[in-house]
């Protein structure tokens, strides 16, 4: 006869022959099984029976969870569904943002994506014609006007323009680049090895530091196809340095009788120094300078969707939209859709800070974010306390870790001190809020995590979510 002990113990978990069957639990899940179908909540009700049946082997399965078996299936099936990409809070003070993905989309460019998502369009046809169309067609009029190019092309990515320019120009000849602009950036791209796979033959002229006219004039050969600038934008040479701008190599090429392509990579259209911003190089001055190609990104300070933008001469952009690699590395039509939008909003330049998410940003005055951070410290001070403790500081946000990396703008926003002064404390934080339902990105630094205001635009984004939050932490 069991004693009394041995009765609540037994009493208080299940064995394996209290779980219910497979269809007995679907039943009960019947709105489950209508809202996702039977083969999503049958697959995540078998893996959720046979961990709970491995728990009550052990005897480690308490009989209440039993009860609570729709409810773990609901939020298994939940989980599922759940996309892998998120929506986030960008509060790491750098606006441009590689890992974050980079500029935020206008409403103007998102509202036209929707629409040419959920319709058939005219991405090729001619609506006039009423035949087959080129995609570049509906775009290389607005480029065209907007930089005083004679032509224009776009394909995926800035880098997928290089490598098709270099390709279509140079493939089976030589490609003069100088020392100093044999730039690597993100993801291993360098330039030697865009050269190789162009088909190119790198031909380096000057030093690291300094490169001159005669350097690119001695270099030039019948085995030549083209001269390459690279607009170094992720780095910066200082002290003893010469280099040859587009105005002084123009007419080198030009007396040589091969084209001039420069690679600027962000990509500005408008000068942002009229905001107090960094000077950017812009197209339309590379172009008046007697560039033959120019490429940029159309993610960066354009502040459009991923795209690489070839302008120029109608020679050497008819070689480019000729050459077979150009179909592998073309735009599809929803970047081409939000690229349009966003290229017609600069057709109305009175409007861009209020209309272009990037510039309203970069151009955002620090006593706004400042009184914002001040707004927000009591309801975070009080979600984290006694944790940690919060205060208002003074930020240098960054520009874009692409885009004029080492400029800074004057921002600011929370620092988050650990009360314990351990730094597997702030680990632990920042891990807490990147699990909230709008994920929260910031940086630790100096033993602080800080979070940079200048891109929280919504507060309510956070505001709301500062109770998960407090839940999490205590």
């Amino acid at each position: 006869m069991a004693t009394p002990d041995e009765s609540v113990v037994h009493g208080s978990k299940a064995s394996p022959k209290d779980l219910p069957a497979l269809d007995k639990l679907l039943r009960e899940c019947a709105p489950l099984v209508a809202e996702h179908g039977h083969t999503l909540v049958a697959r995540e009700a078998r893996a959720l029976l046979d961990g709970v049946r491995a728990r009550a082997v052990a005897g480690e399965l308490p009989r209440a969870e039993l009860a609570l078996l729709p409810q773990s299936l609901a939020t298994r099936v939940s989980q599922r569904m759940q996309p892998n990409m998120r929506a986030v809070l960008n509060l790491t003070g750098t606006v441009i943002h590689t890992n974050l993905g980079r500029a935020l989309l206008a409403d103007a460019a998102l509202a036209q994506v929707l629409a040419l998502t959920g319709a058939p369009n005219n991405l090729e046809f001619d609506l006039d014609s009423g035949g087959r169309g080129d995609r570049d067609d509906l775009i290389e009029s607005l480029l065209c006007e907007l930089t005083g190019a004679e032509a224009a092309t776009v394909v995926n990515n800035n880098a997928a323009a290089v490598l098709l320019g270099i390709a279509a120009l140079a493939r089976g000849k030589e490609a003069i680049v100088s020392r100093g602009e044999l730039v690597e950036i993100g993801g291993a791209f360098r330039m030697p090895d865009v050269m190789a796979a162009a088909g190119a033959t790198l031909v380096e002229v000057g030093t690291t530091n300094r490169t001159h006219p005669r350097d690119y004039e001695g270099a030039i050969s019948p085995r030549t196809g083209l001269i390459v600038k690279v607009h170094t934008s992720n780095y910066a040479v200082q002290g003893f340095t010469a280099a040859v701008d587009e105005a002084t190599l123009a007419p080198i090429a030009r007396a040589g009788g091969v084209p001039l392509m420069t690679d600027l990579g962000s990509g500005a259209l408008v000068d942002l120094a009229k905001w107090g911003l960094p000077a950017e190089p812009l197209p339309q001055a590379m172009l008046a300078a007697g560039c033959d190609v120019v490429t940029f990104s159309g993610d960066k300070l354009l502040g459009g969707p991923q795209a690489g933008l070839i302008v120029g001469s109608k020679a050497a952009i008819g070689r480019i939209r000729k050459f077979p690699m150009k179909r592998a590395l073309r735009l599809s039509k929803l970047p081409f859709a939000a690229l349009e939008a966003t290229l017609r909003l600069y057709q109305r330049p009175e409007r861009l800070v209020q209309d272009l998410p990037t510039l309203r940003l970069l151009t955002r005055p620090q006593s706004q974010i400042a009184t914002l951070a001040q707004q927000l410290l009591p309801e975070v001070a009080a979600a984290v306390a006694p944790r940690f403790s919060v205060e208002v500081v003074a930020l240098q946000s960054q520009i874009g870790s692409g885009s004029l990396p080492v400029e800074r703008l004057p921002s600011a926003g929370l620092a988050l001190t650990p009360a314990d002064g351990r730094g597997r404390s702030l680990d632990a934080l920042a891990t807490t809020l990147r699990e909230l339902p709008r994920p929260v990105i910031g940086r630790i630094h100096e033993g602080r995590l800080l979070l940079d205001l200048r891109c929280l635009e919504e507060p309510a984004l956070l505001t709301s979510q500062l109770t998960t939050l407090k839940e999490a932490l205590a």
